[in-house]
Order: C-alpha cells, then structure tokens, then sequence
C-alpha cells in the first residue's frame, strides 16, 4: 500500500473539501491513501472509532440514497452519531442565509455535509457561506473545535462521488496513465439530472494522466470553469482531454465507460431565475421541455453493441446510481456489472471516513498504524 506523506497529511487538518480543485494532487492522493487504509481495517473487522461522542451533521437539500448512507456509514464507523437534516426542514426557504444556517448548525455540530445541486450558481455558494458561518460562530466564542464541511454534492462537483470512482478506478485498472476512460451522456426520461457528476469526473481523472473522452449531443456541454480545468490538469499530467459528439467514438477502445445523463445547458441555465423567483410553474415547465430535449437522443444508451466497441468488447462499466435502466443503459449490460457497481459505492463509505479523518485527527499516520 502507498505510503502516506506525514507533511502533506498534516496540511489536511481543519480543511474542507468543496471541490477537488481545491486540493493539490498530493493532497488528493494523501486522503485517498487514508481511504484505501480506513478501508483495509473495515473489511478486516477492525474498529475504526477514531472520533468518537461527536456530531456529523449532513444537511439535502435534493434527494439521496447512496450520499446520505455513506456519511452515516462513514461517521458511525468513526465513532460519531450522525444527524441527517431534511433540507426542506430548515427555515432557508423562509429566507433564512446559509451564513445564519452555518452557524446554527456549526454551534452544534462537529462535521457537515451538505448537498445542494440542482441549480447552477446556488449550491456550491450556499456550501461556502455556510462554511462561512461556521467559522464566524467559531471564532466569536473562541471555540477550538475543528468542524470540516464536506461537499455532498453541489451544481459544480461531486467529490465523494468522483474520488469513490477515481478509488475503484485504482483497484480494478491500477495505474490510470495512457489508459482510456469515457464519459458520456445518456438518455434519461426521469428528470433533468445535476452536471456535477461528469463535471466531478472531468476534473479529477484527468490528474492522473488518463485519456478522458467527453461525449453528449449537442445542447449538453458542461460549465467553462470545469472544462478549463480538465484541459490544464490533463496538460499538466500528460494526459488527454477529448470533447466529442459520438458516444460510438467515446466507447471505442475505452477501458472505463461512464454512461450518465444530465441536464441541458441552456435549460439548466434558465431555471436559475425561475427558482429565485419561487415560480414552479416555471420550473415545471423547464423541466418539460429538458425532458422533451432528452427525447431527442433516445439513441444515446449504454448497449451490448456499443460495448463491444471498447477495448476487448469488455470495458468497466460505472455509473453513480441509481442508474435509469432501459434508458441509460440496458437491463443486459447493468446485470453483467451489478456487483462492479455496488463495490464501486462502497467506496464512498470510505472516502467520507477519510475526508472527516484527515480534517479532525491529530497525529493520524499514529492512529491508521494502531489500527
């Protein structure tokens, strides 16, 4: 197993994870050894209560199964008592800021997660903010407490999500260097999904000097910042980054294929003022005509045919889940990876055990030693 550099580890404590790119590789590749040895002692059946009798709160604004799981795995396994907040519960929609609910939350709290995703500009603010109130509350009552907040997902990143890929990545592929990965979009007819996911994906892959294919039609192009990003890191690694319109030339040859749907650009850009203005109506109508969008590109599924396009006709096939079966991909092609993408999950129960052990344990290589 990697060594872990004690120096770098050392420069985690206290620190959020927002985004991925706010983290230097090193940084990265410290907390992802924490995961792989968190990870080790869990499946060996050994305790990893290395926080115990505190709180890991986690506030939804949007849907979870897997998210929502993994932090209460994760803090559980850690020794903390996880709290999980309804969104909807709080009193934001009443105009309360995410600043006052930072504070709020943080006088009680000894973590936070959070995940608010489903409109661009809004989530990834809100995270800061309320990382904002804590640190304020913090500070004007001389608290030394260390309450790190972990990004659950916003409208620009899903860093759980992507270091849980980038972990599996590394188990199943080794050394991601010169190898091809796809992302692609797919059709879904159940909502307009978030960007973050294959935003995640592009930003952080391409680290590790992957050769990372971006595909979707048309319409379905991902925000500058993510995509400047995934072209310099891929520079920087000597790696590639490709933006295509065939899901066919994507697959081709592609170790790794990420088959996801996701909102419309422009459409997701156009509900921002229709949510400010609390006008549903408006909202349900977008999300019509993202739906209609979607209708256009049936075509774009994950399929027996287009994986044996990959390399060896036998690609890993990943997905965040729950994956739209029959749309995204075929019942054939989920079946024959059901258990690579339930071991793929897994993996976040241990990214969010590292991200809360890296910012809260001092003296930590010591402690992942005893155990």
């Amino acid at each position: 197993m990697t060594q872990i550099d004690e120096k770098v580890l050392a420069s985690l404590y206290g620190k959020c994870l927002l985004l991925t790119d706010d983290w230097s590789s090193a940084q990265i590749e410290a907390l992802c050894g924490v995961a792989r040895k968190l990870a080790a002692a869990d499946r060996a059946g050994k305790s990893t209560a290395l926080i115990p009798n505190e709180l890991a709160y986690a506030v939804f604004f949007d849907n979870s199964t897997r998210t929502k799981s993994a932090w209460a795995g994760a803090a559980a396994r850690l020794g903390m008592q996880p709290v999980i907040v309804d969104g909807s519960s709080t009193q934001v929609s009443h105009g309360e800021t995410a600043i006052e609910t930072g504070a709020m939350l943080g006088m009680n709290a000894h973590a936070m997660g959070v995940r608010h995703d489903l409109i661009l500009g809004e989530g990834h603010s809100f995270m800061r903010d309320m990382r904002q109130g804590i640190d304020d509350y913090l500070a004007a009552t001389d608290d030394a407490r260390k309450v790190p907040v972990v990004n659950l997902q916003c409208d620009v990143d899903h860093p759980t999500q992507a270091l849980a890929d980038l972990l599996f990545l590394g188990e199943k592929l080794g050394d991601l260097r010169g190898k091809k990965i796809a992302v692609s979009w797919a059709y879904s007819p159940s909502y307009a999904k978030p960007l973050s996911v294959p935003q995640g994906l592009i930003t952080l892959l391409t680290r590790y000097g992957a050769d990372i294919h971006l595909a979707h039609p048309s319409g379905y192009r991902l925000m500058d910042r993510c995509l400047d990003s995934a072209k310099a890191h891929a520079a920087e690694s000597g790696g590639s980054f490709t933006v295509t319109d065939s899901m066919d030339d994507a697959f081709e040859d592609a170790i790794a294929v990420y088959p996801k749907s996701w909102g419309p650009y422009d459409l997701m850009t156009e509900r921002v003022a229709a949510n400010r203005a609390k006008d549903k109506d408006a909202l349900a109508a977008i999300e019509k005509r993202a739906l209609e969008r979607n209708a256009n590109h049936k075509d774009w599924i994950c399929d027996e045919r287009r994986m044996a396009l990959t390399q060896g006709g036998d690609a890993l096939y990943m997905h965040c889940l729950p994956a739209d079966i029959g749309a995204e991909v075929t019942p054939g092609v989920m079946a024959k990876h059901t258990v690579n993408v339930a071991r793929e999950a897994n993996w976040k129960v241990y990214v969010v055990m590292a991200m809360l052990a890296v910012a809260k344990v001092q003296n930590l290589p010591a402690r992942l030693a005893a155990l």
